[in-house]
């Protein structure tokens, strides 16, 4: 979502590392005397006095890939919230589990991503303190890993990265996105030398369905406005021929070929003439005029910017 100052020392990406066979004289291993230089990881020394291969490292940071965790994350660790204490596979197992409907509203909470201590490695039930590699198996328990946000992802290809910015991982891909610091969110590239910036624009709830937009795991777009909403949402409301911003009630898209339409309706349908000669004042939603103009019930046009997206703020002037 200027170009997002990202801060990558808290998360990595692990890329396994090729398969090596080495075998060597015993006084010389990749130049180096045989009580001075250490083995390469994954080898120990043989019988007969040479270096074999018994398993690659990259066997064992690999064991489980992809086999283990939730419908959120494949990961090969879960957490120990430290709000309630409780294992879970990831931070939206918990928030799902302890915002349910059937919990007692008191006792709703979302965890502390941040404050994540303890995590529990899937293959050898290690609780630890957080990192990449487990201390016991030596598996790597997310292919993507932040430090910051406490994340693991072995799904690498969603494009995770760390934004400093915003102060949590995000998705797609960091050269996809730009962080706007008045807005205090990430923006698609696309809209860098678009968008209308309004502070902290997507730190609130989308207007349809109410989840908070900052943390959502869901496309988000910024409408003309600047208030943000669910693509998704955008395009249902759109379906139901919606097109304005549920917030300020702005256009949302072109609609200058609508007001074609609305023109030639009122052309076709004249008021009585009693009526033809009746005021309303009205306020013009797209670009904020108020006007004196004639009434008809069809709708009324703004003179400023002739947008028939208007309410009526005065009733008729006889």
């Amino acid at each position: 979502m200027a170009p997002a100052a990202v801060d990558y020392s808290g998360s990595r990406h692990f890329e396994p590392k090729p398969r090596q066979t080495i075998i060597s004289e015993k006084n010389n291993i990749e130049g180096g005397d045989l009580d001075s230089q250490q083995f390469h990881e994954g080898y120990i020394p043989a019988e007969d006095s040479l270096c074999r291969e018994i398993v690659s490292s990259t066997e064992i940071q690999d064991k489980g890939y992809l086999e283990y965790g939730c419908s959120h994350y494949r990961r090969r660790c879960r957490i120990r919230a430290p709000c309630c204490n409780e294992i879970f596979d990831c931070r939206h197992c918990h928030n799902e589990a302890k915002n349910n409907i059937s919990i007692d509203q008191k006792l709703r909470h979302d965890v502390p991503r941040h404050q994540v201590q303890k995590i529990i490695c899937s293959l050898c039930d290690t609780e630890q303190e957080v990192q990449q590699f487990c201390n016991n198996c030596g598996v790597c328990m997310g292919r993507y890993f932040c430090g910051i946000c406490k994340l693991f992802d072995d799904d690498i290809s969603k494009g995770q990265f760390h934004c400093s910015g915003c102060g949590i991982c995000r998705i797609g891909g960091s050269e996809n996105f730009f962080h706007c610091d008045n807005c205090g969110c990430c923006y698609s590239t696309l809209l860098k030398n678009s968008h209308p910036c309004v502070e902290r624009a997507m730190h609130h709830d989308c207007p349809v369905c109410f989840e908070y937009l900052f943390e959502s795991r869901n496309d988000v777009t910024a409408m003309p406005c600047g208030h943000t909403i669910h693509k998704n949402c955008l395009e249902d409301m759109q379906e139901h021929y919606q097109y304005v911003c549920p917030l300020c009630s702005k256009s949302v898209c072109d609609m200058s070929k609508v007001w074609e339409k609305f023109d030639l309706e009122i052309a076709a349908t004249p008021m009585p003439e009693s009526y033809q000669s009746k005021m309303v004042w009205i306020l013009c939603n797209d670009c904020g005029a108020n006007s004196e103009v004639k009434y008809h019930v069809v709708a009324q046009k703004c003179p400023n910017c002739k947008s028939y997206n208007t309410r009526q703020t005065r009733g008729i002037s006889r």
